[in-house]
């Protein structure tokens, strides 16, 4: 048996200095967050016993505590056995909520310790942390110290927020907590933060700064290196171009920087109101005045960032009928992870409203006590309850967006657990779920996402013709219907004759299903002779993608009536998805994708929906919302879609990409690639060489041009790899937004991890410029 030594003891004297250095150090941290004299910071930095919650039969109690840094919190057991505490960073954190909230906690746990227990959840895929507190006021200090401590972290600027990592690498590198920083120190630092340099650079940077020439760095000099470390040769070019008052911008330099370079149209009054809103030193703000690190600041702000700030909140038409929209949608929305045997979650449905996913799918089977359950039919995934979910998506379908969310259903219950579906959904979801149409009439088109505020509306099978809940005498009887299957068929077996599988449908279920009523496609003139607006059908990838392809425009014309659901094959047991962009072209709505697969597809999709303020409705452009369109994205006939424009980017630099292997030795060889999605002939994608050892401050400077045909549709994708010559190229970051989201000029661009969190910090820095080459019209 392998013995586990313990880390060697320190001496009372070490400890107490230790100790010492250690408040040190977290006071500047704490000064740095705002957060001085805060009794809840103070508790965190205590630290204390919490009693975690896995099963039944797993809670043991852990010591938790908040590291000097004031951004990561590690935990140990009493029996202190592992010279390594596991640990996790505050801003990995999504929330924190209060009571027995998860699964886990109501499951395992009973209601007289709801005041004490919370949960920590997480922005990626690891699971949530059910923890119980000592006391209910135990359990606020945790609660209030975290949110307040997640609340200032976020509140920094980039440039507090580079301070505050440096200062705390530089910690890390201090191997004798001496506040001095040898030759030694310094490369070990240089390799924390992803840079790589040789040893003479290494003795050239040390002695630049070593002015007291004791071998070692300290106070003024190390700030002086910091200086050194942090400096940006492009923006110090960039800035030096325009600043004609001396070594100060004036106002009217800014407003002719904005002019010429950034393309916005502003007058002095605007460029006078950047720097009193972002000039740190009051007195050149006084002058009106930017100093370097004004124009800096100004850069990382949402007005220097690439996406364009008038597009973060509503600012399309919300009044259009409900299919006039691409609408966030998901498949097996229950999942974490993959359709064979990954486990069921309420916290899957959470997770994608918060991203603000409008359509849901709830796979519905007989439960064995009586109660509906929802799980991946005929597989290994967990099962959880049909009402649980229902209280889940009610709690959180509008946190994120206020527009309305549809129900898919799968549904494979006997009548009788269908009654209880409904009476679930109607007693749980309140005045918020449509049971009947707006108004007094039988429609004639769908209501619009503005008039939906707040709704949820239901999408299955229905026993009559919407017309029909109008008549004096309606059809009240349960009936056969034909099922739907959305989940195991493949494209092979499409070609099989089947026999229709035959469903009882309870009446209580079909009436609530007004505007979407689940439909078989039997083609496009079937669906216009035949079908009303609110008769949708869902197309399997593999079809939907042959319709889009071969029959491009009858699909556009059908999708300007109907909505069209597409979901992935059952071939993909991994959960993985498609290319959601040619069903977008033919005006398909509801785009399902896997939301729990990280995944390249799932970025398009984020970058899709990054518009319009997360309400997860995007109006869809004029020429697919036209039944008498002429537009086909394959063969591209000439129409007012075609405006064709130049898009010029020159990559110029990135900041501080993480690592993609944590071993003290691993930097990584940055390279960036610039995708475009949309039609066919926009599709193209460009990549820079790589840069040798630095994930700190790469440089690039390297120009790519692009034609966009059809910029309405198109997207663009950034994408950072660390380069491996023997193997693929890992990932390391990527952002997409609309092509029309594109702010022209010196940007930032912010970059997300696998999981579509942002990675605090990281970015590129890019100069764009899009020409008009010409519309062009039938």
């Amino acid at each position: 048996m392998q013995c586990i030594q313990r880390e060697p003891r320190r001496t009372k004297s070490e400890e107490l200095l230790a100790y010492e250095q250690s408040k040190k150090v977290a006071q500047v941290n704490i000064d740095l967050l705002g957060l001085r004299d805060d009794p809840n910071l103070k508790f965190l930095l205590s630290g204390g016993d919490l009693l975690k919650v896995r099963s039944s039969n797993w809670k043991k109690t852990r010591f938790y505590k908040l590291r000097e840094d004031c951004k990561t919190l590690w935990y140990e057991s009493h029996k202190n056995i592992r010279p390594v505490k596991p640990n996790f960073m505050v801003e990995d954190i999504a929330a924190v909520r209060h009571g027995r909230q998860t699964e886990g906690l109501r499951k395992y746990t009973d209601e007289k310790v709801e005041g004490r227990a919370f949960s920590i959840m997480f922005k990626s895929r690891r699971k949530n942390l059910d923890l119980i507190a000592s006391s209910p006021e135990e359990a606020k200090q945790w609660i209030t110290g975290l949110e307040k401590l997640m609340s200032n972290i976020g509140k920094l600027t980039h440039q507090q927020k580079t301070e505050h990592w440096i200062f705390n690498q530089m910690r890390k590198a201090d191997k004798d907590g001496n506040n001095k920083m040898s030759l030694k120190e310094l490369k070990s630092f240089m390799r924390q933060i992803n840079i790589d340099v040789d040893d003479e650079y290494a003795s050239q940077l040390f002695e630049q700064c070593d002015t007291s020439k004791c071998g070692y760095l300290d106070g003024k000099e190390i700030e002086h290196f910091y200086t050194v470390l942090t400096q940006r040769e492009e923006i110090d070019v960039i800035y030096g171009s325009f600043a004609n008052s001396g070594d100060l911008m004036s106002a009217e330099d800014l407003r002719r920087f904005l002019n010429t370079e950034q393309r916005e149209a502003v007058d002095l009054d605007h460029a006078i109101s950047l720097i009193n809103k972002y000039e740190p030193d009051d007195t050149a703000k006084e002058k009106k005045m930017m100093t370097k690190d004004g124009f800096l600041m100004y850069l990382h702000q949402p007005e220097g960032l690439i996406f364009n700030p008038a597009h973060k909140s509503v600012y399309q038409d919300m009044t259009q009928p409900l299919n006039h929209y691409f609408i966030s949608s998901s498949h097996n929305t229950y999942l974490l992870e993959d359709q064979l045997k990954g486990p069921s979650s309420t916290e899957a449905y959470i997770r994608a409203l918060l991203k603000s996913c409008r359509c849901v799918e709830l796979d519905c089977w007989d439960g064995s006590d009586g109660e509906p359950v929802i799980y991946h039919g005929y597989t290994l995934t967990s099962k959880i309850l049909f009402k649980d979910a229902i209280k889940a998506i009610k709690d959180y379908a509008f946190k994120t967006s206020e527009y309305p969310v549809i129900l898919s259903l799968e549904n494979h219950c006997s009548v009788e657990q269908q009654k209880l579906m409904a009476q679930h959904m109607i007693s749980i979801m309140g005045s918020a779920l449509v049971t009947k149409p707006l108004g007094d009439q039988m429609p004639t088109g769908f209501p619009s996402p503005e008039e939906l505020k707040g709704k949820f509306l239901i999408k299955g099978k229905r026993l009559n013709k919407l017309e029909d809940s109008f008549a004096t005498e309606a059809n009240t009887a349960e009936d056969d219907v034909t099922e739907e299957e959305e989940s195991g068929d493949d494209e092979e077996e499409d070609q099989k004759p089947k026999k229709s599988k035959k469903l009882k449908l309870a009446k209580e279920l079909s009436d609530i299903v007004i505007y979407c009523k689940s439909v078989h496609f039997h083609g496009f003139e079937d669906a216009k002779e035949n079908l009303g607006f609110y008769e949708m059908s869902s197309f399997k990838e593999g079809k939907a993608v042959k319709l889009a392809e071969e029959s491009a425009r009858p699909y556009i014309h059908h999708n300007v009536d109907k909505l069209s659901r597409i979901y992935p094959a059952g071939l993909r047991t991994d959960s993985s998805n498609y290319n959601p962009v040619p069903l977008w072209n033919a005006g398909c709505q509801l785009v399902a994708l896997n939301f729990q697969t990280s995944c390249h597809e799932m970025d398009v999709h984020q970058g899709r929906f990054l518009q319009n303020g997360l309400s997860g409705y995007i109006l869809k452009p004029a020429y697919l919302r036209d039944g008498a369109t002429e537009f086909d994205p394959i063969t591209m006939a000439r129409g007012p879609w075609l405006q064709h424009k130049k898009f010029h980017i020159m990559v110029i630099s990135a900041q501080q990409l993480p690592k993609v292997n944590q071993k003290k030795s691993s930097i990584v060889d940055p390279l960036v690639r610039v995708e475009i999605y949309g039609v066919n002939s926009d599709v193209a994608q460009r990549e820079t060489e790589h840069v040798d050892n630095n994930g700190f401050k790469p440089m690039w400077n390297t120009t790519f041009k692009f034609d966009v045909f059809v910029p309405e549709l198109a997207l663009v994708r950034f994408v950072v790899e660390d380069y491996d010559s023997t193997s693929g190229n890992e990932f390391i970051g990527q952002y997409s937004l609309p092509f029309t989201s594109i702010q022209c000029g010196y940007h930032h661009v912010p970059l997300l991890n696998k999981n579509g969190d942002l990675l605090p910090s990281a970015g590129l820095f890019v100069h764009t410029m899009i020409t008009d080459e010409g519309a062009q019209s039938s």
